[in-house]
């Protein structure tokens, strides 16, 4: 698609706003070039001089009139518009364990809308490839196929709140996709994940999985990560050898870190 923005009057230093509605009916991801033509209010050209030093993509940015001169000046912005699917689930997945404990949970993720690919090819595997130079509990892409089925891809992560909740919880929690399905009738996407949450302290933080076909779309999932006070490591007692004396008693502290 094209989009032209035409009959605005610019003042020299003036700044220009090119607003962009943007409805989508399905998801997938939409790309269109916006093309601002300027040319000078007095219908004069720019002068210049036709050279080899002149590039080709200088001239697919300039339009010349018969004379030679530059009649018009082009700025082409392309624009993708990629859909949100509203968040239907509004209470978060929670996922809570002890501190120093370690607990494994199944989260499921319904991607309604789901668009094929018009590119798209038969296939009869069915299986997930990870992008080996990025961590596994950060993104991955997944193929999601069945017999009847053409190759969906998708990217997922987790999304924190603050770059501090990041360095938080990226190595406490590891996320995997364990199973996958496609349901071509109503086009929902099923993909359940294993999630490992292994805490060293007591938190409270909130998380968001977000879901993105290669095809366009998004979604995004909420989710709740809770530790508990640990346990009590052991209890010490300490004997009075008399009154207004010292006793003294001695233990062991081993740091899990450097």
């Amino acid at each position: 698609y094209l989009f032209y923005l035409t009959g605005k009057r610019l003042a020299p230093r003036e700044k220009l706003d090119i607003p962009v509605l943007f409805v989508p009916d399905t998801m997938k991801m939409y790309e269109i070039l916006m093309v601002v033509h300027v040319m000078r209010e007095n219908g004069e050209n720019w002068p210049y001089e036709d050279s080899a030093e002149l590039n080709k993509d200088l001239r697919r940015r300039v339009t010349v009139a018969e004379n030679g001169g530059i009649q018009g000046i082009l700025w082409i912005y392309p624009v993708h518009g990629i859909p949100e699917a509203l968040q239907q689930k509004l209470v978060p997945d929670v996922i809570r364990c002890q501190a120093r404990q370690r607990v494994e949970r199944r989260v499921e993720a319904l991607l309604t809308g789901v668009v094929p690919a018009e590119n798209a090819t038969l296939v009869t595997r069915n299986s997930a490839m990870v992008n080996r130079n990025k961590p596994a509990n950060i993104q991955e892409i997944v193929q999601v196929t069945n017999d009847f089925s053409t190759t969906m891809e998708f990217l997922y992560e987790l999304q924190y709140q603050s770059n501090e909740i990041k360095s938080q919880l990226e190595a406490l929690v590891g996320m995997h996709l364990i199973e996958k399905a496609w349901d071509t009738e109503s086009r929902i996407v099923t993909l359940i994940f294993n999630v490992v949450f292994a805490p060293n302290k007591p938190m409270r933080n909130e998380a968001t999985l977000i879901v993105q076909c290669t095809t366009g779309g998004i979604w995004k999932f909420p989710m709740l990560f809770i530790a508990t006070e640990p346990e009590v490591d052991d209890v010490i007692n300490i004997e009075a050898v008399g009154l207004n004396k010292e006793s003294v008693v001695g233990f062991k502290l081993t740091s899990q870190t450097r």
